[in-house]
């Protein structure tokens, strides 16, 4: 049996922070427990936002802990490619359709929508908490789309997800964490929750679903290891893998790591960097103490 393989997977738009150093460190010591194999992998597709700066500075804080990983890196940007043709895939099969409302547009449809005029519920939003893309534009005529296309008018690629999910019947993944309400084992996935998710965009021939699940198959992973915010982003994950012929990896979701005010730690909210921590005079020990591993 080939041993398993595990991966850190951070993206180069900010310096990296506690959170990331728990989720690093974990996956390399499970690497290293199980006899397996430990990736890392730059998930640099916003290409306004990904700085080189920032990822030497991944490269300096992992060697920094002590995590040693295999050569060499894939970056996601040099793939785009092997992103493109799979969306096409999938519009082979009906499964994908461009929609050209800005954020704006698609607030004013749903205030406007019939629902909203006669039923007191509000309307439905996904598991992140945005609401879902109302879908009105599926009733647009192909000549139209592709005319509109043409144009050069801004447009995302969204995933019928009725018709997917209808085609990939029921789908479940192992999980060996937990998810906010303390699933665990087997967990049944609910792609339906999240609407029809973007899967590339004009200028971006990929999105964040369909750009990791292909990388992880394509690099072997068996055990993805990530944070309990992108618990329920599996399923997103199950339906691609279903419909692209993708294996699907065990999966782990763990906590999060907080702030004072409770909010978990993140780049936007300026969580002090491993790079701050490291000039304070902290030790590689200091940080596997503070985010709580032997």
């Amino acid at each position: 049996m080939p041993p398993p393989v595990f991966r850190f997977a951070p993206s180069p738009n900010g310096l990296l922070h506690l959170g990331h150093a728990y989720s690093a460190l974990l996956n390399f010591d499970l690497a290293r427990q199980n006899g397996g194999r430990f990736l890392l992998r730059i998930e640099d597709i916003d290409g306004a936002r990904s700085r080189p700066d920032y990822e030497a500075a991944i490269y300096q804080d992992l060697a920094w802990l002590g995590i040693v990983w295999e050569t060499p890196v894939r970056r996601q940007s040099e793939h785009f490619d092997l992103y493109r043709d799979a969306v096409e895939r999938l519009a082979g099969h009906g499964l994908v359709y461009p929609a050209f409302e800005s954020r704006a547009e698609i607030v004013r449809m749903i205030e406007q929508s019939p629902h909203m005029q006669v039923s007191a519920k509000p309307w439905p939003r996904d598991p992140d908490g945005s609401p879902l893309y109302p879908g009105s534009v599926t009733t647009l005529p192909p000549q139209e789309r592709e005319a509109r296309m043409r144009a050069g008018e801004p447009f995302v690629l969204r995933l019928d997800s009725g018709t997917a999910c209808r085609q990939a019947g029921a789908l479940m993944w192992e999980e060996q964490g937990s998810g906010p309400g303390g699933e665990t084992k087997r967990v049944a996935a609910r792609p339906e929750a999240w609407g029809d998710v973007v899967l590339a965009r004009k200028e971006t021939p990929t999105s964040y679903h369909l750009s990791v699940v292909l990388d992880d198959a394509l690099q072997g992973v068996t055990h993805v290891v990530r944070g309990q915010d992108l618990f329920w982003a599996t399923s997103v994950h199950r339906l691609l893998q279903q419909l692209l012929g993708l294996p699907a990896p065990v999966y782990r979701h763990h906590g999060l790591l907080r702030g004072e005010d409770g909010r978990k730690l993140s780049k936007s909210a300026r969580a002090a960097s491993l790079q701050s921590l490291r000039e304070q005079g902290l030790s590689p020990q200091n940080i596997r103490e503070m985010v709580g591993l032997p």
